[in-house]
């Protein structure tokens, strides 16, 4: 959070302990006495949902520039898929269970695929192309436990849910936040994006890609490297040659991004885009 300047005024912190030692009096027990800014039925109503709106984007602003952190890398995923060796906890079906169980191999892609992103931003300390993720399971966990591998922070951008909203315990808790308005959080994962990297994943995947997708055909966001990792997963959930054939994007749309399976591949798509140096990740997962 940025420094308090020094004042000669009281501050807010100080009245709002002052104002929890008043008499209890009709009028002091009365809402309408509570300060603004402590009055929590005040901050929640709908008549400040704009004002809400600006808290949850300045308060991962502030830590995020007080971290210095000039850039990111952005990975999208399912919640759901499993880590290696372990269950698919969100199966409902065997069919659902084997089809997530084999989507486990993403997990290690996303978790090797943000290695070379944090070896990358180590070099550069810690500035730029620092991971991000949603903060929780499956690929979101598996791109901050592959920053924590090298030693790197990443952060995590969490959402109140009502299941899945736990950080995962590999984000870097200084940059671990929270958000209420999905609209904010999307600001936050794509404002300083050097690259986006879309994994296997449900409805909230989808989401977030085509939200990106849409700003780059736009021209709303600069251009930069869009990844669609797993090949043979996409080609089945989205046929991008029967909306050219429709009419409803255009031939070159998708151009925009680039169909990947393995991090390497991924990696050097954004390393010859902005000319960075290789990364030699000696370690093994």
């Amino acid at each position: 959070m940025a420094r308090r300047r020094h004042t000669p005024l009281r501050t807010s912190l100080e009245d709002v302990d002052v104002a929890r030692h008043v008499p209890d009096t009709p009028q002091t027990a009365s809402s309408s006495y509570r300060l603004a800014f402590a009055d929590d039925d005040f901050l929640t109503s709908d008549d400040t949902r704009g004002i809400r709106l600006q808290l949850e984007y300045l308060k991962p602003e502030f830590h995020l520039r007080e971290n210095g952190i000039n850039s990111t890398v952005v990975l999208f995923g399912g919640a759901r898929i499993p880590e290696p060796g372990k269950p698919a906890w969100a199966a409902r079906t065997p069919l659902q269970k084997a089809n997530l169980e084999a989507a486990s191999r993403y997990y290690e892609e996303a978790r090797r695929f943000a290695r070379f992103a944090s070896l990358t931003s180590k070099s550069l300390d810690f500035r730029d192309y620092v991971v991000v993720t949603g903060g929780g399971p499956g690929v979101m966990e598996a791109g901050n436990r592959g920053a924590a591998d090298v030693g790197a922070p990443s952060v995590g951008l969490n959402v109140v849910l009502p299941h899945e909203q736990s950080p995962n315990s590999y984000v870097t808790p200084s940059l671990s936040f929270n958000f209420h308005y999905f609209a904010t959080r999307k600001i936050h994962f794509l404002m300083r994006a050097r690259a986006v990297a879309i994994f296997p994943g449900g409805f909230g995947t989808l989401d977030e890609f085509f939200e990106t997708l849409t700003l780059i055909q736009t021209g709303r966001m600069e251009r930069i490297p869009l990844l669609l990792f797993g090949g043979d997963f996409w080609k089945k959930i989205i046929n991008f040659d029967a909306l050219a054939e429709a009419g409803t994007i255009s031939p070159e749309d998708p151009e925009l991004f680039t169909v990947v399976d393995t991090a390497e591949e991924g990696w050097d798509v954004i390393r010859a885009h902005y000319h960075l140096p290789p990364v030699h990740d000696t370690g093994s997962i």
